[in-house]
């Protein structure tokens, strides 16, 4: 998982969402960096649906990630 003072930029792999706690519907992107290292990133639910697997994503230090 990331934090928010991770930098990054990449492209989804994967999209979910599941009630982990059981009242909460968290939405959550894999995302292979430029480096080939997949990272778990929570998104809002805005966010995640205008994404696709495919789309390139950057995140910057201290801020969310945002499409590319």
């Amino acid at each position: 998982m990331t934090t928010h003072k991770d930098a990054w930029t990449g492209t989804v792999v994967k999209k979910s969402r599941a009630l982990l706690d059981g009242s909460n519907l968290y939405r959550r992107l894999k995302v292979r960096t430029e480096d080939g290292t997949v990272v778990t990133a929570k998104v809002d639910r805005e966010l995640w649906k205008q994404l696709d697997v495919g789309d390139r994503l950057v995140k910057k230090d201290g801020e969310d990630p945002r499409r590319a």
